[in-house]
């Protein structure tokens, strides 16, 4: 096993134990991070109906209009306003945070300070 298959089913590992814990249900849906090198990418799912409410990624036209890079700390910040104005036109006021395996630090950090300072609860 070579270092990025190391690193890929750390991750596996790490993601399958928080989802383990966590689920979201119509009243506190799950808000999910997927991270990459380059892009991020935020859903609100209600896992009872499965089905997602709403999602936004650094590719989407409203990130776009920010003119922030998604492989940086202050994109992901404006990604976390982008998403919590979103959940909250759809009258979501509660999340449960879930970090897909990844480190609560740096751009997963910034997504959710930026996502709670727009109302968001978790």
């Amino acid at each position: 096993m070579n270092k990025q298959q190391k690193k890929q089913a750390g991750l596996r590992r790490r993601h399958t134990r928080v989802r383990g814990k966590i689920s979201g249900t119509p009243a506190r849906p799950r808000m999910c991070v997927t991270r990459s090198n380059n892009n991020l990418y935020v859903q609100v799912i209600d896992d009872v109906a499965g089905k997602t409410l709403c999602a936004v990624s650094t590719l989407g036209p409203e990130f776009k209009a920010t003119g922030a890079s998604g492989a940086t700390v202050e994109g992901a910040a404006a990604l976390g306003s982008i998403i919590g104005n979103k959940a909250r036109e759809l009258g979501v006021t509660e999340v449960v945070f879930d970090r897909g395996g990844h480190l609560y630090h740096g751009r997963v950090k910034a997504l959710a300070d930026a996502a709670r300072e727009t109302g968001l609860k978790f």
